[in-house]
């Protein structure tokens, strides 16, 4: 579980975006997951962070109920996965950080470095009219 938030953690790094990881308490994490982190990614337009990854440790209770296993087919006992979840990246969710967090004074948006070669070569996107 910390391995894959690891992976969410430098995901948002390369991005260059501000957030800030929650553990989230057992009383705000329902039935499924045993321990959940969030990222929150700070959103000047909301003037406060949002949630836009959520990786949750699950352990079997996801597969218990699937009745997932593993081992050799047939033999008795055979132990109950343990499953693991994470959103790394709700494509919405992350547009709207990048776009709020690399706005410029202008109306044009930065791209992050990391993205540049997906933009073949661009690092600005230009404000649009819509008249």
């Amino acid at each position: 579980h910390e391995e894959l938030l690891q992976n969410c953690v430098d995901l948002w790094n390369e991005l260059g975006l501000h957030y800030e990881v929650v553990n989230i308490c057992t009383g705000d994490m329902g039935t499924v997951a045993a321990r959940k982190y969030d990222l929150e990614a700070w959103l000047p337009g909301a003037g406060q962070y949002k949630e836009i990854v959520s990786c949750s440790n699950c352990t079997d209770y996801q597969a218990n109920r699937l009745q997932v296993k593993y081992g050799q087919p047939g033999h008795a006992n055979q132990p109950i996965v343990h499953t693991l979840n994470s959103t790394a990246v709700a494509t919405s969710r992350a547009l709207v950080a990048i776009i709020e967090q690399n706005q410029l004074v202008d109306g044009r948006v930065s791209i992050p470095d990391v993205l540049v070669p997906f933009m073949d070569g661009q690092t600005t996107l230009e404000p649009c009219s819509w008249g």
